[in-house]
């Protein structure tokens, strides 16, 4: 009940600066956030047990997850499409990716879209987040390092400060 009427009025006080960041309860960490995952296969669960049914299986080692709840050594996650489930903790790794949201997005040698083209990017193309300011990330993938704008990536909040 605590809980209800915290989030009720974090609601309607808005998000603003002086707005409390929810944490996990399991590790005290903020959520939602973002991780990676690890493993080259990773099994999603309806629930956060082995007795769980799998509704599918992931298979992209590095790709950009939002874990959502927390419970023992299992993390809810959400992909880019919105679908989730529940996932060991194991198979999850703190290494920021994210995920080129935008068709033949123009990764720059800068923070300036007035800047050098380093690479072009498809729609879909996972790359290690090094950093992220308000407007612009630094991203490396296939040998190539820039910079892209935040709304063209998946796997960073839009008013999330990475150094």
């Amino acid at each position: 009940m605590r809980r209800l009427v915290m989030a009720l009025l974090v609601a309607a006080l808005g998000a603003g600066a002086g707005a409390a960041q929810e944490r996990g309860p399991v590790t005290g960490l903020p959520m939602p956030r973002y991780v990676s995952l690890k493993a080259s296969k990773a099994n999603v669960r309806r629930g956060p047990s082995l007795t769980h049914r799998i509704d599918w299986v992931y298979k992209r080692r590095g790709m950009p997850l939002r874990i959502t709840a927390e419970f023992g050594h299992w993390r809810r996650v959400e992909d880019v499409d919105g679908a989730g489930g529940w996932v060991h903790y194991s198979l999850l790794s703190g290494v920021r990716t994210v995920l080129v949201a935008q068709d033949l997005l123009d990764m720059r040698a800068r923070p300036d879209p007035g800047s050098m083209v380093t690479a072009r990017l498809e729609a879909g193309v996972i790359a290690r987040l090094s950093e992220c300011g308000p407007e612009w990330c630094a991203l490396s993938t296939g040998g190539h390092d820039g910079w892209a704008q935040k709304t063209t990536l998946w796997g960073v909040g839009a008013q999330e400060i990475v150094e």
